[in-house]
């Protein structure tokens, strides 16, 4: 199954599927490629693939990338293998992105689960993308006019989830997911 994690910035997409992943085996995350500089602790290869703009646009032009977007000006994108080897594999492949992608892989996989993580409030937000310490005042206030842009369009999703509490968070989305593998298995 593929499934879709959407959210705003700051509002704990990596942090809930981390620890997704340790629950199931079954889960795989597709990790993305982007042209953005690491955060610090982000790890090559782990968090993302960190690429520069002519790597980057090769991969488009080779049809390498399942989707991409432009994303607070940098490049993001899913390699198209994760899943072909994800679903060869029998796995469930989790893509951390943002509502552009979603609705990209929507078109292209009817059959993906979309599921959009909400923040509590706004205020909330807020303040995780300061505890953060990554962007300056400037491109919090950008990222916060585009997360109530993205917030606008959770209706597109199959579920809307409020990350207040992580381990309730995780534990939500899990139960969704097997759900959903019941209902699609016929069982």
């Amino acid at each position: 199954m593929i499934i879709v994690i959407s959210g705003p910035s700051g509002v704990g997409k990596n942090a809930v599927t981390k620890e997704l992943v340790k629950l199931d085996t079954r889960f795989e995350i597709a990790v993305t490629c982007t042209t953005r500089h690491p955060r610090e602790n982000e790890i090559n290869g782990i968090d993302y693939y960190f690429v520069d703009e002519e790597t980057f646009k090769k991969m488009i032009d080779e049809g390498k990338l399942a989707e991409y977007s432009i994303v607070h000006g940098n490049l993001y994108g899913i390699p198209q293998m994760y899943i072909d080897l994800g679903l060869s594999n029998k796995k469930d492949v989790i893509f951390q992105i943002d509502v552009q992608g979603a609705k990209k892989i929507k078109n292209k996989y009817e059959e993906a689960l979309l599921i959009f993580l909400m923040p509590p409030s706004i205020e909330v937000l807020l303040e995780r993308l300061n505890k953060r310490g990554t962007e300056n005042l400037s491109e919090i206030e950008k990222r916060t006019k585009r997360a109530k842009e993205e917030m606008e369009e959770r209706y597109l999703y199959d579920y809307v989830v409020v990350n207040d509490v992580l381990d309730s968070t995780v534990k939500e989305i899990y139960e969704i997911i097997v759900q959903e593998r019941k209902l699609r298995n016929g069982l």
